[in-house]
This record gives C-alpha cells, structure tokens and sequence, in this order.
C-alpha cells in the first residue's frame, strides 16, 4: 500500500448531527469528530469535507456558508454539492465529480485516498467510482445502510467498518503507520 494523501469526510451523519440535513446554526459535531480532524490533519494529510447540500438549491443556506462552517472545524476545503437530486451535475454522490474536482485541484491520486460516510449508495459508491479507499461509519444512517439498505450498494465493500469517525481516524493512521509518511 502507498502512502495516504488526502481524507474526505462527508458532513451529515459523519462529523455530526443525524444524518438528516440540519441547518448550519443547529448543527453539532460529535463528541470526538473535532479530535479526530485534528489528528488527521497533524499526521499530514490532507482533510476535505465533501457533502450533498440540496438545501441550498432551496435558498435555506449558501454555499458560502457551508464553507465558512466547515473550515471553522479544520478541513483545508470543502467540496459541496449544492444541486438537488433531479438536477444534472456531476458531483451529487454518488458521483464522484467532488472528487475529481479536489483530485485536479489538489494533485492527489485519489487511490491513496480515504472516504469516510455513513451512506453506502452516495458517500462509499463514490469512493469506489475513483479506486478510494472506504470506510463507513456506523453513526448517522451507518448502521441503516450496513443493514437494510446493503442491497443499495451491493457488490461494494468497504476497507473498514468504524464505529464512528474517531475510530475511522485511528484506523487510518494505522495503515499511514505500516507505509511511512507520505511525501
């Protein structure tokens, strides 16, 4: 395995609140989603939020916004889809226009690459879609799709089950651990 470069981190159910939108100034981090950035960020990578926002297609919330919230808790950018379901682009997840936009962006290789998401049929087909490594998080609709919503993304199986995004954090540095820093 090669060295990891970049972590991406879907916002709803993943850092926090309950995997349904919740608006800016009610969303909450989990406990221990600020140290777990924090960690990721120490041991050099790269950390970029990439969440769908159809909210803001629905004049609840900017993009800036979304963007001012999301640095506030360390990542270095955020890749935000802010189209609805119906529309035609090519971020929405399960795409993985997101992620090809950071990739290009950025000059990451995306297959040493790591997504964390609590959906199997957007945040984990998206992964797959670039050769990214997966890793669900049972919090937020993480345990929903492990369980009744698998067939959603069957054939697609994650590196790593993580109870939650400290220990997907962990587990990640673990791996950067048996590989050396990247550089």
């Amino acid at each position: 395995m090669k060295p990891i470069q970049a972590v991406f981190l879907d916002r709803d159910g993943t850092i926090g609140g309950t995997g349904h939108f919740v608006h800016l100034n009610d969303f909450q981090l989990y406990p221990n989603s600020a140290a777990a950035l924090r960690l990721l960020r120490e041991a050099g990578l790269l950390v970029f939020a990439f969440t769908n926002q159809h909210r803001i297609a629905q004049g609840q919330a900017s993009v800036e916004q979304f963007e001012q919230q999301l640095a506030s808790y360390g990542f270095h950018r955020a890749y935000i889809c802010p189209y609805e379901a119906n529309d035609e682009c090519e971020c929405r997840k399960p795409l993985p226009g997101m992620l090809l936009q950071a990739a290009a962006d950025y000059r990451v290789d995306l297959t040493r690459c790591v997504v964390i998401g609590d959906v199997g049929d957007t945040d984990m087909l998206a992964a797959d879609a670039v050769g990214a490594m997966k890793v669900i998080v049972k919090t937020g609709w993480g345990s929903g799709s492990l369980g009744p919503y698998r067939e959603r993304w069957a054939g697609v199986e994650p590196d790593y089950v993580a109870e939650d995004v400290m220990d997907a954090a962990e587990w990640i540095l673990r791996q950067q651990a048996d590989v050396g820093p990247y550089h």
